[in-house]
């Protein structure tokens, strides 16, 4: 065990010593330790004096859009959220947007309902709307006339 582990710290120790004389081999001691004013190590090995990195230099026109593609378009949506002006809460004009839930809709209205579930199983969020009973939980707003009711 012990000389399988001397084994190792030998290869180690060996592969080190290696890279360093690779390392020195390619940048000579003359030019490591030089004076500031000498820029042998530069015309040398084409070296760049300034501080920039460059690692990115490839990816320069990576993120410029592509004028083959046209004009850019808006991401959003096209026309703007349906709003629906003919919703009522208890008699209260709300604004909704058509296909939000309803039980957001009365939150934002700051209209009280009970909920047990949210999943539509247990039938504790009814309510009328538009005369029909309905679970709050599982409607969303209409694009007509909706009036929606509390069931206490």
């Amino acid at each position: 065990m012990l000389l399988r582990f001397l084994q190792h710290i030998s290869l180690s120790l060996l592969s080190i010593v290696l890279m360093e004389l690779l390392f020195f081999a390619t940048f000579p001691l003359s030019e490591a330790f030089a004076s500031p004013d000498v820029n042998t190590s530069a015309r040398r090995y084409n070296f760049c004096s300034s501080t920039k990195l460059h690692f990115f230099g490839g990816l320069k026109g990576a993120f410029e859009n592509d004028d083959s593609l046209g004009k850019a378009k808006d991401a959003g949506l096209s026309k703007g959220p349906k709003n629906n002006e003919k919703v009522t809460i208890n008699g209260k004009p709300v604004k909704a947007i058509v296909g939000q839930k309803v039980s957001v809709v009365a939150s934002a209205a700051r209209v009280k309902i009970k909920y047990d579930c949210r999943n539509g199983d247990c039938g504790t969020c009814m309510i009328t709307m538009n005369g029909k009973k309905v679970k709050a939980c599982q409607q969303v707003i209409p694009s007509g006339p909706c009036a929606i009711n509390t069931i206490s």
